[in-house]
């Protein structure tokens, strides 16, 4: 089977499983959906929906945060991982957006990416989810599981992200990032399929007989 009949097998197979795509972080508006992928690094999109619910309501714009201060974003987000940093970067782009942006969420990728705290990944998701550009964001699951179907031998999440754009068609990538994140949390784990088990990877290798070891981001 050769990569581009595999990248149809994963298309067929999600868009049967997966025909509506709700986004996994609650947000409030295109700031707050920013805030949340910030927060939901090296952290799962319930711990920081079950923190947000709590905030989004009475905080949701760039002044509530700079109002707030560091010490009480801290406290607000305790219980998420790494929250000292994470609370750090959600202050500075907050200030940021309130003194060059008039507290508005630009709409580039290099804009995005010069936030405080913002990365590729981070700024494809607002792009995609928030204003609805196409965009491909990668994490390292993502980037595992294309490994693991055959759709990419990328060493690193850049070239990853390089491959998948070029077997999608542009239409669909929005759906498509988020189909893969559902589908690898339901059936295709990265520590119990190991390439061996889910549908996608039973039909893109039916002879695949050992677990298949995937490089790290």
């Amino acid at each position: 089977m050769s990569e581009k009949q595999r990248a149809k097998v994963v298309l067929r197979i999600l868009n049967k499983i997966y025909p509506k795509t709700p986004i996994p972080l609650k947000h409030k508006n295109i700031f707050t959906l920013l805030v949340s992928v910030l927060l939901s690094a090296q952290c799962t999109d319930v711990n920081v929906n079950n923190v947000t619910k709590n905030i989004y309501p009475k905080y949701n714009k760039p002044e509530h945060f700079v109002k707030l201060g560091r010490r009480k974003i801290e406290k607000l987000i305790r219980s998420i991982g790494i929250f000292r940093i994470k609370a750090k970067s959600v202050y500075n782009l907050s200030k940021t957006l309130v003194e060059k942006y008039n507290g508005k969420v630009p709409k580039t990728f290099g804009e995005l990416e010069e936030l405080p705290g913002v990365g590729h990944k981070t700024a494809s998701v607002v792009m995609s989810q928030g204003f609805g550009y196409p965009a491909f964001p990668v994490d390292t699951h993502i980037h595992r599981l294309a490994q693991r179907w055959g759709l990419t031998n990328g060493k690193n999440v850049v070239q990853t992200e390089e491959d998948l754009k070029r077997l999608f068609p542009k239409k669909y990538w929005n759906k498509l990032h988020l189909q893969i994140i559902y589908y690898g949390r339901e059936y295709c784990r990265a520590r119990e399929c190991y390439g061996l088990s889910c549908k996608i990877c039973t039909t893109c290798y039916p002879n695949r007989k050992k677990p298949l070891k995937t490089k790290k981001a």
